[in-house]
């Protein structure tokens, strides 16, 4: 949309743009990580069920979706100053109504809202890059874009932690609403209102869209359903997915076969190589993101019994690294551009840290053994997705609304492979879960002289305070917890295994290959 007449030539209007850009990554990278992160206290708070909290997530990604694909629709009609202001003015409300949520039914309509609001806030700020003028400029908006992706991912598991461990987890939505009121500020300041002449508008059609929502739906209502109905319902929830990736088909084919501009230019960009490679890349970080966003808490908290605010601080201090990693990055990149290195360093540090998480033991230190894990973890998110998304764009920035359908065709697919991630982790876990503790079982048994020596030696303990039949009572429930922590612990081990062998090979893969030179 943008033309030479509506590059930001102002230099005050140009810095708060810049603030703009970072503020929006920022919030959107941030209210992802803290509800992610807080949703086991949550769900306690608003007495959800994990299946009711499975179908808000879905019903989140849903309208994420549908929002993002109509962006660049509503921008056309409305201009950028308009559209933002509104959007985070709806993410405000859905944010203040999930702060007093109190029941599943007010926190669902909260998250909706904030998917309505708060959908297109990555999409949008990384389109708004192209408002600047064509020079050294424009990398300053991508140093911002990439700043506030690594900020909000970083700070999110602390900040939600200390609300957690606080007892206010309402705080979260809080934050969220003060950060949004300053982007609101900055960029009521700085952004255009102008829209493109009627000929060169996007088009969408009704059918069309009730196809994409309908497919998005019930293909991520399937991916979070699989939590809990994988085994004993596989062969409706496959047909109900086969169903709905029919409507996805439909949607992107007739998107293909539309006269005129259509909602999504998919023929252009399906068509380019270079960026359906990135966006598979995309969807493997975004995949790993989720995955690990489950796994994390589900292993330090559940497996080892830290605290959240522990895992939370910590966590965010492994995280940390991604600024680090962008802040060197931003200082070689002028000099020398090649995309190799930094995917093959990227991959390589997504093993190490798989392969240090792999091999911790339960009295693992959560500084000395997982923090440099961590700290790993974060170099392998920056490296890659900031690299990824410097070499997906580049053969599609000729023109603004090919570069605007590009982001917003990402960004669909990082819902997707989010829910993908969350999805994986649960079901994997729930079946390796089961396998250990199965196994670990059978060791308990009164013919295991080590089985009867722990008994003897805790119900003593539990007698100095307690009867010797109610000791004998929490004696066994204590070993039957350590038994499940230690099914926990080495199913975290059995993914971080098969992670480790993912990041060898695509470091390898990337290695050799010579497109993304």
């Amino acid at each position: 949309m943008t033309t030479q007449s509506w590059y930001m030539t102002s230099p005050g209007k140009q810095k708060l743009l810049l603030l703009t850009i970072f503020l929006l990554t920022f919030i959107e990278l941030l209210q992802a990580g803290m509800v992610a992160f807080a949703s086991g206290p949550i769900l306690g708070e608003t007495g959800t069920s994990p299946q009711e909290y499975s179908f808000t997530i879905a019903s989140y990604a849903c309208v994420a979706i549908i929002m993002i694909s109509k962006q660049r629709w509503i921008v056309e009609r409305t201009g950028w100053r308009f559209y933002i202001a509104v959007s985070l003015f709806i993410f405000c409300i859905g944010s203040g109504v999930c702060s007093q949520s109190l029941t599943y039914s007010s926190f669902l309509a909260g998250r909706i809202l904030m998917a309505i609001g708060g959908a297109s806030f990555l999409t949008g700020a990384r389109v708004m890059v192209n408002l600047l003028p064509p020079s050294p400029l424009r990398f300053s908006g991508v140093r911002a874009f990439a700043t506030g992706l690594g900020a909000g991912t970083a700070l999110a598991p602390f900040l939600a932690s200390l609300a957690v461990s606080d007892d206010t987890w309402s705080g979260i939505f809080i934050i969220l609403i003060g950060v949004a009121a300053v982007t609101f500020i900055s960029a009521s300041l700085c952004l255009p209102d102008e829209v493109p002449d009627s000929e060169l508008k996007s088009q969408s059609h009704p059918f069309l869209l009730i196809s994409l929502s309908a497919g998005a739906f019930t293909v991520l209502w399937v991916l979070q359903q699989s939590n809990y109905n994988f085994y004993s319902n596989l062969l409706i929830l496959c047909i109900i997915a086969i169903t709905g990736l029919s409507a996805l088909y439909y949607f992107f084919s007739s998107m293909v076969r539309f006269n005129g501009v259509p909602l999504l230019m998919v023929k252009e960009l399906f068509s380019n190589r270079r960026y359906m490679v990135g966006i598979i890349l995309f969807s493997f970080c975004y995949l790993m993101i989720g995955l690990n966003n489950y796994l994390i808490p589900q292993l330090l908290q559940g497996g080892m019994g830290y605290s959240w605010n522990s895992i939370g601080t910590w966590y965010s201090v492994g995280l940390s690294s991604a600024l680090v990693v962008w802040l060197g990055m931003s200082l070689v990149l002028p000099k020398r551009p090649g995309a190799k290195k930094f995917f093959v360093a990227g991959f390589l540090s997504l093993a190490i840290y798989a392969g240090l998480m792999s091999e911790l033991a339960p009295d693992a230190s959560l500084i000395g053994n997982i923090l440099p894990a961590l700290l790993f973890n974060g170099v392998f998110i920056m490296m890659v997705m900031a690299t990824t998304a410097m070499q997906t764009f580049r053969e599609v920035q000729h023109n603004e609304t090919v570069f605007s359908h590009a982001n917003q065709i990402k960004n669909m697919a990082a819902q997707f492979s989010t829910a993908l991630g969350i999805s994986i982790a649960t079901v994997g876990m729930q079946w390796r879960e089961t396998l250990h503790f199965s196994i670990l079982n059978t060791f308990i048994t009164p013919y295991n002289p080590a089985y009867r020596e722990t008994l003897a030696k805790v119900s003593q303990v539990y007698a100095n305070s307690v009867g010797t039949s109610q000791a004998n009572d929490m004696a066994l429930a204590w070993i039957a917890q350590q038994v499940k922590q230690q099914a926990i612990i080495l199913a975290s081990l059995d993914f971080y295994h098969t992670i480790f062998c993912c990041g060898l090979v695509i470091a390898l893969i990337m290695g050799i290959q010579k497109m993304m030179r």
